[in-house]
């Protein structure tokens, strides 16, 4: 902008012609023998007021051209700064509805988890779309996998870099997947306790159900003692952490809630592991009021947790409980399955 000033003013005063010309017939550039000198002064002597009048001509029409060459550079200096301004201005209006654009994008999702966990603290639970939990967990690939329970699989959601969750999908028989569902959304809405898996939310997309918990980082129990790592990340003061949290969440369970809860398939792949390897409870499909002990209800439950009473006559209890949580500390403890299938060869071994 100020090199094309600069350039028009050059221009303009480049075509001035030298002051010079006009000069008096005292002037020492005046050559004494030159036929013009001698003429011009005879002109001068002859009316002297002329010169002046052309300088002074010369001198407006100098001002003027010099005007005119200042109002141009700055009217093309205003036009310019008018220019960058409005490019300025256009740029920053699109960078901020692409920037709201993105933000209308993210900011539902995150709002939801943040209304979920807000009902949650208030013993309620509410809805999620469908297509939040697929763009969550990429459309359920195999890269956010988790697990596989009796009635569905566990998979991975990222909502966001510091916010991720666990959906449960609800696959099998309609009359299964409804009841143990419902069982579950029920019971998580009513049960608080630092020791039972929180809810976030849940979602009904057609036949499929779904359930949103919070992320535990270190899984399962399950995974832990019986995984590639086979239990080596378990010291003995971690395994003593693991058994008091699973008790605490059992008294709970048992003497805090009303009406008491009988947990029904309590299980090391139940028992959920978080950063710290605090142990949660999960799953509560099959949970059912306690109290019921000279009822006979449908057998349900893993083999080898079961409790004889139970399994053999179909008395169920909260000692139900307390028998597949004896059998939890067996597992912590020898790191062994309750139930494995051994060879023939080592079974006549062991006999022998």
């Amino acid at each position: 902008m100020w090199a094309l000033l600069s350039t028009s003013l050059s221009c303009l005063l480049d075509a001035i012609p030298e002051p010079t010309l006009f000069t008096t017939s005292g002037s020492p550039l005046a050559k004494k023998d030159s036929p013009i000198s001698i003429f011009s002064s005879k002109m001068e002597a002859q009316s002297p007021r002329m010169v002046p009048v052309v300088e002074e001509a010369h001198h407006q029409d100098l001002n003027k051209r010099i005007l005119i060459a200042l109002i141009v550079a700055s009217t093309l200096l205003v036009g310019i700064v008018l220019f960058l301004s409005c490019c300025w201005i256009c740029r920053l209006r699109k960078s901020r509805a692409c920037s709201a654009k993105s933000k209308s994008n993210d900011v539902p999702m995150l709002d939801k988890l943040n209304s979920l966990r807000m009902a949650e603290k208030n013993g309620s639970v509410a809805a999620m779309e469908y297509h939040l939990l697929q763009a969550a967990t990429n459309n359920f690939q195999e890269d956010n996998f988790l697990g596989e329970g009796g009635r569905g699989c566990l998979y991975k959601a990222c909502f966001s870099e510091k916010l991720l969750a666990a959906v449960k999908r609800f696959e099998g028989e309609e009359q299964d997947i409804e009841r143990e569902f419902e069982n579950e959304l029920n019971w998580l809405m009513k049960i608080h306790h630092q020791n039972i898996i929180s809810l976030l939310g849940y979602c009904i997309h057609g036949e499929t159900r779904f359930l949103v918990y919070e992320m535990m980082q270190n899984w399962s129990l399950e995974s832990q003692l019986h995984g590639p790592t086979h239990g080596s990340a378990l010291t003995w003061n971690l395994r003593m952490k693991i058994a008091v949290d699973v008790a605490r969440g059992l008294e709970y369970l048992h003497e805090h809630c009303n009406p008491p809860v009988v947990h029904r398939d309590l299980k090391s792949s139940n028992v959920l592991l978080d950063s710290d390897f605090s142990a949660k409870l999960s799953d509560f499909g099959l949970a059912v009021t306690s109290g019921i002990q000279n009822k006979y209800i449908k057998l349900s439950g893993t083999l080898g947790y079961v409790a004889p009473e139970y399994l053999l006559d179909g008395k169920l209890s909260d000692k139900s409980d307390v028998y597949a949580f004896g059998v939890l500390l067996l597992e912590l403890l020898i790191g062994r399955k309750p139930v494995e299938k051994i060879s023939p060869d080592h079974c006549h071994a062991s006999t022998c």
